[in-house]
């Protein structure tokens, strides 16, 4: 049973010797909340979303694995989101706080996606930086295809002084537009709040980032991205109609996040691919 908030022994909170904290649910490898070291929180969750068997929080960093949206046979978005995942470590250090979360199959999730599979997750905190680690494993004997992202909702004041960076002269698929094909020609990406965004971004040149103009000064977030090709930029807009989800939900968050998507990974038996996003605050 769902619940509006993740009952205490569900939860891993991080904590690094600098002031750096991070809470992570079990249920769907999640990372709820990130607070830098003397920063304010820098993710956003939803405050009607729901926890537990069968829900899938809204907000935070979601861990989407095998399938992205509905590109593929299975639950949108994937199984991983809506499982219980399990403590492999934690620990704090001389300057830095994680933990490693897993999740392996078993009979509930072969029947949503016959392969044999074990994710990690890692949680790195450290001052200003947020890494976010995903390693996927084959632990079968027959090779599989998959996609990956890590959903990430980053607080915002305003939507309509939020901007995004770094995506210039990057192709991306319009999602909202039927997935038609353009090209980032400016290096800001100004979302207006006028109506859903949903961009699927290749070809990437460096690192991206957000900035909040509604901030003072603007506060400003980078991230680099190891392993993945891809990003996603995603707000529903005005109209969402969401029920976990409040009215005025939409503009608090953008959604830019690491992700595989246009090209799926194939990994054979034994073999593990591996991927990093790492956030920082500037």
């Amino acid at each position: 049973m769902s619940s509006l908030r993740p009952p205490h022994e569900t939860v891993v909170n991080l904590q690094a010797r600098d002031g750096a904290c991070a809470t992570v649910a079990l249920h769907g490898g999640h990372v709820l909340s990130w607070t830098p070291a003397g920063g304010p929180e820098q993710l956003y969750l939803s405050p009607t979303t729901r926890y537990g068997a069968g829900a899938s929080i809204r907000g935070g960093v979601p861990v989407i694995f095998p399938q992205f949206a509905e590109q593929g046979s299975g639950p949108r978005h994937g199984l991983a989101r809506n499982r219980a995942w399990t403590v492999e470590q934690q620990e704090q250090g001389a300057d830095d706080a994680l933990a490693v979360l897993r999740l392996t199959d078993d009979e509930a999730t072969r029947a949503l996606w016959p392969h044999a599979f074990a994710l990690e997750l890692t949680v790195r905190i450290s001052g200003a930086q947020l890494d976010l680690e995903l390693a996927v494993e084959n632990t079968g004997d027959a090779p599989f295809e998959f996609q990956a992202a890590l959903h990430s909702y980053w607080r915002v004041q305003s939507l309509t002084q939020a901007v995004v960076q770094g995506l210039q002269g990057c192709t991306y698929a319009d999602q909202v537009r039927g997935g038609a094909q353009n090209v980032q020609h400016s290096s800001r990406l100004e979302l207006l709040g006028q109506g859903p965004v949903d961009r699927i971004v290749q070809g990437l040149q460096g690192p991206i980032g957000l900035l909040d103009l509604a901030e003072v000064p603007a506060r400003r977030l980078g991230l680099v991205l190891e392993g993945f090709d891809d990003a996603v930029v995603w707000n529903p807009g005005p109209e969402h109609g969401l029920p976990d989800l409040p009215p005025d939900g939409w503009q608090h968050f953008v959604c830019l996040e690491a992700a595989q998507i246009a090209r799926r990974v194939t990994l054979n038996g034994g073999d593990t691919w591996v991927a990093r996003q790492t956030a920082r605050c500037m």
